[in-house]
């Protein structure tokens, strides 16, 4: 068979598999916001806000009622459970210095206090932040200069 007839076959291929997981990824999509969220639901995510939080902030008002469940769940499971891989303080000094990266004020201020709860001391809050900082300043230099991967990771004892 002759290479271009392989490229062919192969491109072919390719399209077939991208349209039929771009099909697939609509119907998700369609059916997932075709599906209305049940007012029980919503009441049931607001009243378990107030029971784990002590209360229900504002900002939470203003999110979508659809998503609320659904993104409540996931803090939960995530970030608040101490069932997880990681210790809440690890977890903390994580979302700060990606605050810090990105920069979100209220998230800074937040994960501020949550590590300090968890108990983390000032050296470690300063250490996640600065460690935020060299990961920013070498990926741009990384990516600015266009440092081959490959290269660079048989250098550093990679593959």
């Amino acid at each position: 068979m002759s290479a271009r007839r392989t490229l062919s076959i192969t491109q072919s291929s390719l399209r077939l598999a991208s349209a039929s997981m771009l099909a697939t990824a609509c119907a998700l999509t369609l059916t997932l916001a075709s599906a209305p969220a049940q007012a029980d639901d919503y009441d049931a995510t607001i009243k378990d806000i107030q029971s784990t939080m002590g209360g229900v902030p504002s900002f939470v008002k203003q999110f979508p009622k659809a998503g609320l469940p659904g993104a409540w769940a996931e803090v939960k499971a995530i970030e608040l459970s101490d069932k997880t891989a990681l210790p809440p303080k690890v977890k903390s000094l994580i979302s700060l210095a990606v605050a810090a990266q990105i920069p979100c004020n209220y998230c800074i201020w937040s994960d501020t206090q949550d590590a300090k709860r968890a108990g983390a001391t000032d050296e470690e809050i300063q250490e996640a932040v600065a460690m935020a900082a060299l990961t920013r300043h070498w990926s741009t230099i990384f990516n600015g200069m266009q440092v081959d991967f490959e290269q660079f990771k048989k250098e550093m004892g990679g593959e």
